[in-house]
């Protein structure tokens, strides 16, 4: 039975599933709408579509290397009780692995991967009607390393580091790679280095900064040169390499680097780096933890 572009549109319209996922159930049940309608909730698809309005702000940052590519991606759910268990972080590796292996540009892209003869689209919707709550791949960084790349994880997913050193990998470098990551998931900086800053974002600290000095009584033409070593100490927070070791504050991370590059005979420089906090900036429901379970305990009687 032959089906149309239209039959495409009205699955999609009753089912919320995606155009692709209509398409293929339509060819898979060979043109019967209410058959290809019976795929897509058998699959899970059409029971998925009904949880896009839910709010999917808990969920997991995840880390994941092999050879010399190295992945962080977050990836969201709707409860925090789901971002715990095995299937959820089961999916999230599942995930990982075909960022790695794909390198796509966007989250787009990766929806619309080959996961084996399905999209990863599909795959994370199979799984929204396994689990019973919207899932949503939120964001994803991949390195590409020619050096050591370095990840860490802060309990269980609430925070992830990712950096890339351009170094031999040694013990030595691998300490390094360690302590920086884990400097990193405390200090929180948003750059790398100096250079990397806006002007915009520079020029509108200075001008922050000059006002501050000024309603303290200062003359213009001091607040001047105030404003200069305050812009240092701006620096010294927000850049990586400028920041103080967090286990040794007589050291920078640039002097640490050097440092051991020094004493291990190797050179060593950091590259790039990547952190997440899972959720920061997207909306949270309050939910009585009691209430979540007996959903969940519901969701799984289904």
């Amino acid at each position: 039975m032959e089906f149309t572009a239209k039959d495409v549109m009205k699955l999609r319209e009753q089912t919320g599933a995606g155009m692709m996922d209509c398409k293929r159930a339509l060819v898979d049940a060979d043109g019967d709408f209410e058959k290809a309608a019976d795929l897509l909730r058998e699959r899970g698809i059409a029971k998925a579509a009904k949880r896009a309005s839910k709010i999917a702000a808990e969920g997991i940052v995840y880390a994941y290397v092999e050879n010399c590519t190295g992945v962080l991606v977050e990836i969201n759910c709707e409860s925090d009780f789901v971002a715990k268990g095995e299937k959820f972080h089961a999916l999230a590796e599942t995930v990982a692995k075909q960022i790695a292996k794909t390198a796509p540009a966007t989250v787009e892209e990766l929806l619309e991967s080959d996961l084996g003869g399905e999209t990863v689209n599909t795959f994370i919707q199979e799984q929204v009607g396994i689990i019973g709550e919207k899932i949503s791949v939120r964001r994803f960084t991949a390195y590409k390393s020619q050096g050591l790349i370095e990840t860490y994880i802060h309990m269980g997913g609430t925070m992830g580091v990712m950096l890339d050193f351009d170094c031999p990998e040694t013990a030595a470098t691998k300490e390094l790679a360690h302590n920086v990551a884990l400097h990193t998931a405390f200090s929180k900086p948003a750059y790398l280095t100096a250079a990397e800053v806006p002007a915009e974002t520079l020029e509108k600290e200075k001008e922050i900064l000059k006002q501050e000095v000024i309603n303290e009584g200062k003359p213009e033409a001091i607040a001047e040169k105030i404003v200069l070593g305050k812009i240092k100490k701006f620096y010294e927070e927000n850049c990586l390499l400028d920041q103080k070791f967090v286990k040794d504050d007589k050291v920078t991370i640039a002097q640490l680097i050097a440092q051991t590059a020094k004493e291990a005979g190797v050179p060593v420089a950091l590259k790039r780096f990547v952190f997440y906090v899972m959720g920061q900036g997207l909306e949270k429901k309050s939910e009585d933890l009691s209430e979540e379970v007996a959903k969940q305990v519901q969701a799984m009687k289904k």
